[in-house]
């Protein structure tokens, strides 16, 4: 598939060698040429110096083959415009977009445009919504016992300890999404606001580790 992704932070650079790697071809295009650093001198795809809703731009980038648009510039406004000219004037199937504003994604989100909200924001979930067949399909063992899992870690866990996590949920945490880069934490590792806690639990335990991810550690003294 050809995937067009608007903005070369650290994120569409991230999302751009991930889907090369997995075989797609990748346009990505920003307004400032020094941005294309970040893709490294082994990314084999197109690099366009211009304004992502522009659509003579795309055009430049393949748009009109292109199965997927990801817009994941710095800019609400840019990343919907640019969603919507993809989707409504050039007809890609696949589009999403970044939004910085929770209550505005909800509104895009009714005009039919996917949004993925910067702060539950990671590689993996746009990759999901722009290759809708699963990018990152998770994991169980051949007996459906156990699974890999990302869990959501409500506000509550933020500066609580991984051994405290996993003590009083049951699971192992097999690694963190954090800024979009994965980490092996060790038991001293403090959780972060925004980071996604992937884990190793058991298949019959995900609605009761879903609850207690949700509602946060116990009360000091009451285990």
């Amino acid at each position: 598939m050809h995937i067009v992704i608007m903005g070369c932070g650290r994120v569409g650079s991230q999302l751009a060698q991930t889907l090369e790697q997995q075989g797609h071809t990748v346009a990505v295009v920003d307004q400032d040429p020094t941005a294309f650093r970040r893709l490294g001198s082994g990314f084999g795809g197109r690099r366009v110096t211009g304004v992502g809703f522009d659509q003579d731009t795309l055009r430049e980038a393949g748009i009109e083959e292109a199965g997927a648009f990801a817009a994941v510039s710095s800019g609400d406004n840019s990343n919907i415009i640019a969603a919507r000219v993809a989707r409504e004037m050039f007809g890609v199937e696949n589009v999403a977009a970044r939004i910085y504003d929770p209550r505005r994604a909800e509104v895009y989100q009714r005009l039919g445009i996917p949004t993925v909200a910067t702060v539950r924001w990671t590689a993996d979930q746009m990759l999901r919504r722009l290759l809708p067949s699963g990018a990152e399909p998770l994991w169980r063992d051949p007996t459906g016992g156990v699974q890999l899992a990302e869990v959501h870690a409500s506000d509550a866990w933020v500066g609580h300890k991984i051994s405290r996590l996993q003590d009083e949920t049951g699971v192992r945490v097999a690694f963190l999404t954090r800024l979009g880069e994965a980490i092996l934490p060790t038991s001293q590792t403090v959780l972060q606001e925004g980071d996604l806690v992937h884990v190793m639990m058991r298949t019959d335990d995900v609605d009761k580790v879903e609850a207690a991810f949700a509602e946060g550690p116990e009360e000091e003294g009451g285990h």
